[in-house]
């Protein structure tokens, strides 16, 4: 609806807008800065707002409290500022992409929105929300300069994607529950990602950070995944199980990780893979973990791994190092006990480690040639409950 419409049409209700809700159909467009200043008399705007793409003046909203539905500005390359002095509730999106020269948002009173969009804000560094937004389902944040997320402190949400900002450095909240999915990657160069209060969640991927703080973790639905971090320390002090609906744990490539402590993990519901870190020597901080519901897939340069509470992995089990290695024999008994019931490889001076389902180049006996003897490297491995064709034909994907 355009602007044009609706100012007659809240001339007409009352005088000087006296009354406080305003309803449109559908959304109204913002043409001029003019057009924003018409709405002083809705505290409650019920309806959406768009900001033109050719408006090229700040645009700021007063009065309004509260919109019902979204509020939003794409593929605008004039428009340096948005501010709404007393907004405090965006029931819909807070959509913003394409702003190349937006460098001030200020809503001061702003606590709650259904869902953060922002995208390819190239000027935007700061924001200016004084009280801060604690209630939003999704927090979506891609390709802005912002350098912190001051004014942004969520307890609970859906969905967080925070990805190539190249100058935030700090992300921070008291989140407490994630309930789909949290992403963090490519941003600041010494980004910490600190979550003092999380306590659970679904999903969780860092890539690229600096630091990290999960200390109130208990408990992760999904998967849990570090991928080239900076860090040289990860713990997770209370964290108890990782995929009770078979999500997986994944340590990858963290080239200054030289600290693992999970002590009271006790199951992984997916697969435990820890590869290719390049400064980790030991594997031993896992003290608790009794089960992998998944595949067990280790390699790196480590010289001993110990995991003294397993008994139980269901998929196949890999440790290749290129050091020689400690702890294959009491991996051997569990694997002639039955506790390991997929295919079995553990040993070390590996030329090439590499993970499940590849034909390893063995230079060396390492510390234990003998626990290859009923599950060599290039041994088949058949489940039971996998007879006939199908069990035949995943035995041979398996040697891929």
């Amino acid at each position: 609806m355009s602007m044009k419409y609706l100012v007659p049409a809240l001339a007409a209700v009352g005088g000087a807008y006296a009354q406080s809700s305003c309803s449109v159909s559908g959304t109204t467009t913002i043409n001029a800065a003019a057009d924003a200043s018409a709405l002083s008399g809705c505290s409650t705007f019920s309806g959406s707002i768009a900001i033109a793409t050719g408006l090229g003046e700040a645009v700021s909203i007063p009065g309004v409290r509260r919109i019902t539905g979204d509020l939003v500005a794409t593929n605008n390359s004039l428009i340096p500022s948005i501010s709404a002095d007393s907004l405090q509730i965006i029931g819909g999106a807070f959509h913003l992409d394409d702003l190349q020269i937006l460098s001030t948002l200020s809503f001061p009173q702003l606590t709650q929105v259904d869902a953060i969009q922002w995208n390819a804000l190239a000027g935007l560094q700061l924001l200016s929300f004084t009280t801060g937004v604690q209630q939003a389902n999704e927090l979506n944040i891609q390709n802005t300069q912002l350098q912190t997320l001051d004014g942004i402190n969520l307890a609970v949400v859906d969905t967080v994607f925070i990805t190539n900002n190249n100058y935030l450095n700090d992300i921070s909240m008291q989140l407490g529950n994630i309930s789909t999915s949290l992403t963090i990657e490519s941003n600041g160069g010494n980004v910490s990602a600190i979550f003092p209060n999380l306590i659970w969640a679904n999903n969780m991927t860092f890539r690229n950070v600096s630091q990290i703080a999960l200390n109130s973790l208990v408990s992760v639905n999904g998967s849990l995944g570090f991928y080239a971090n900076e860090f040289e320390s990860l713990q997770c002090a209370n964290l108890t199980t990782v995929g009770s609906n078979k999500g997986d744990l994944t340590i990858v490539s963290n080239q200054n990780l030289n600290n693992v402590s999970f002590p009271q993990l006790t199951k992984v519901g997916g697969g435990l893979s820890i590869q290719n870190n390049t400064d980790l020597m030991t594997v031993n901080g896992f003290p608790k973990l009794a089960t992998i519901t998944g595949a067990f897939d280790l390699y790196g340069d480590f010289a001993n791994v110990t995991m003294p509470a397993l008994k139980e992995v269901d998929g196949a089990f890999n440790i290749q190092s290129s050091s020689v290695l400690g702890g294959c024999d009491a991996f051997q008994k569990l694997k002639s006990g039955g506790e390991i019931r997929g295919k079995f490889f553990c040993n070390g001076t590996v030329a090439k480690p590499s993970g499940v389902g590849s034909n390893p180049s063995v230079t060396g006996s390492g510390s234990s040639s003998k626990s290859t003897a009923s599950g060599a490297a290039n041994a088949m491995y058949v489940p039971t409950a996998a007879a006939g064709v199908m069990g035949v034909v995943a035995a041979l994907f398996g040697l891929l």
